[in-house]
């Protein structure tokens, strides 16, 4: 499989620290027929691992102690990236859909904008790490200390989508 996905670098701002790592969009990536199980079971033969499945949460926040990704197996959203609690914070605006995997790097601030109803997703994580934390990205923020703890966060050994050789390894590997 040699799908190539898009990339993008969110730089920091008041209220998100971001990542230097490129958040990973694959397009029509999943296995089809589109389903939770399917979804699951490609993306954890990755080594990565099913914690929830979830629809639209409006709520902007961030993981500073791991990394997370979307499995898109219904529906579709917008999503805003690397946006904090102010509007001034900017951010980048992107439609995902049914099919769709979305990584986002550890402190990357996320939330939907609108979802259609039937929007479903599962949420996998790097094998073995801790149960998130979400950060509200609100005053006073622990620059810091939220830093320090973003750049501890391993790079997985495996992309969720293309495994040991995928391109979250070599890109993440040389950012």
């Amino acid at each position: 499989m040699g799908l190539i996905p898009e990339q993008h670098v969110i730089p920091p701002n008041k209220y998100a620290l971001n990542s230097s790592f490129p958040v990973l969009i694959y397009r029509d990536a999943l296995p089809l027929p589109l389903s939770e199980e399917k979804t699951t079971q490609f993306l954890e033969a990755n080594e990565w691992e099913k914690r929830g499945v979830w629809g639209h949460i409006p709520v902007r926040h961030f993981h500073p102690n791991t990394h997370e990704c979307y499995g898109v197996f219904q529906g579709e959203s917008r999503l805003l990236l690397g946006c904090g609690q102010s509007d001034e914070d900017g951010g980048l605006e992107v439609d995902v859909y049914a099919g769709d995997v979305i990584v986002l790097p550890a402190g990357t601030a996320h939330c939907c904008l609108q979802s259609t109803k039937d929007y479903r997703y599962i949420g996998v994580y790097p094998k073995e790490c801790p149960r998130w934390r979400n950060e509200l990205g609100k005053d006073p923020l622990d620059v810091e200390g939220l830093r320090n703890e973003i750049s501890s966060v391993p790079i997985p050994n495996h992309d969720p989508v293309l495994g040991k050789d995928g391109a979250l390894v070599t890109l993440w590997k040389s950012s």
